[in-house]
């Protein structure tokens, strides 16, 4: 039997998947998030999932553990999660009548007896975001509320705040929540199609 792990603490991808019916087990990854900002946004989700990935798989013998890692990007900078409520504003003046893109990479590496890697493969998704323009007055309401703190490029598209100032978005819409539930289940049928069967992503 294939036990299932999520590398990560995110609450957002943790509803995701419990909305899918998949039973698993959460251990973060403690990896530092080091990367070259001139790198192509694709390559660091996908290293960055990667790493969170092979840092809990190395210990966990007969499981499949999933790590992702999302990026927001403007204009080619990267926006990461604000480091304070001063940043979080300046972000959402940047994003303001702007388009953005979101890269979310997935990793997927799945173990056999004494932790060896049996399977892996890494995927990304990408989806357009295009913001409304945002007042003063709304921004420093959204940043006092806590809520962009924790996210990257300062905003949550699922938060009942956040949603307001989105005005379209092309693509996956839970790639901008932080995991892209299409890509994930056709990369489940190739890596783990028997947890694929007896969860609820299974389809008539």
């Amino acid at each position: 039997m294939v036990h299932l792990i999520l590398a990560s603490n995110s609450p957002r991808r943790k509803k995701l998947l419990s909305q899918l019916g998949l039973s698993f087990e959460v251990i973060p990854s403690n990896i530092e998030e080091n990367f070259d900002s001139d790198r192509d946004p694709a390559e660091i989700v996908e290293t960055l999932a990667h790493q969170k990935a092979l840092s809990v798989a190395s210990e966990r013998a007969h499981s499949l553990v999933i790590a992702a890692d999302t990026l927001v990007v403007l204009n080619g900078s990267i926006l990461g999660q604000p480091a304070d409520e001063s940043e979080a504003r300046q972000m959402l003046r940047n994003l303001s009548g702007n388009t953005h893109d979101v890269f979310t990479g997935v990793a997927l590496i799945r173990t056999g007896g004494d932790a060896k890697i049996t399977k892996e493969l890494c995927f990304h998704e990408r989806t357009k975001v295009t913001f409304t323009t945002l007042t003063e007055r709304e921004i420093d309401q959204y940043v006092r509320s806590g809520s962009p703190m924790d996210k990257a490029g300062a905003y949550g598209i699922q938060d009942d705040r956040g949603s307001l100032f989105i005005s379209g978005i092309e693509g996956d819409y839970y790639n901008v929540v932080g995991f892209p539930l299409h890509k994930f289940y056709q990369n489940m049928k190739q890596i783990a199609p028997e947890i694929v069967n007896q969860a609820h992503m299974q389809t008539s």
